[in-house]
């Protein structure tokens, strides 16, 4: 993923409590990371000589939304002209399972109409990326 050509955000809903906020960004990067490996940089050292994992190369604006908002933003990404962009989703169905067997079970049961997103991942191509986001500020 070229930093010039291409653009990571997250979208968050602000409305949800600070707890749920950090929860879906951690579930949010911890899934990106898994479909962008490349995007970890390799370990470093300190001056000391000790080690640190690599951290992502670039960076990640956490953007915030409402409810409305992130539904119509996952609504467009659906769309044909979205498909070059990775996303990752944490629902209110994803939220409620206490595993992921129950999740599938779900996530099968529930139309995707009822689905409340809590928070969006998106990386892909700049131009569609910030069309999507570009409007939205950042969460402070």
């Amino acid at each position: 993923m070229g930093s010039t050509t291409s653009k990571c955000v997250m979208v968050l809903d602000e409305n949800l409590p600070l707890g749920l906020l950090a929860n879906t960004a951690a579930i949010l990067g911890i899934t990106l990371g898994k479909h962008m490996p490349e995007a970890v940089g390799a370990d470093v050292l300190d001056g000391s000589g000790k080690p640190h994992l690599g951290i992502i190369t670039f960076p990640v604006p956490i953007l915030r939304g409402d409810a409305e908002q992130l539904r119509a933003i996952r609504e467009t990404l659906y769309g044909v002209d979205y498909q070059v962009v990775l996303v990752v989703d944490f629902s209110g169905v994803a939220r409620c399972c206490k595993n992921y067997g129950e999740y599938i079970g779900k996530a099968a049961q529930a139309d995707e109409s009822e689905w409340r997103y809590f928070g969006l991942g998106l990386c892909g191509p700049k131009k569609l990326v910030s069309r999507l986001t570009g409007s939205l500020p950042l969460l402070r």
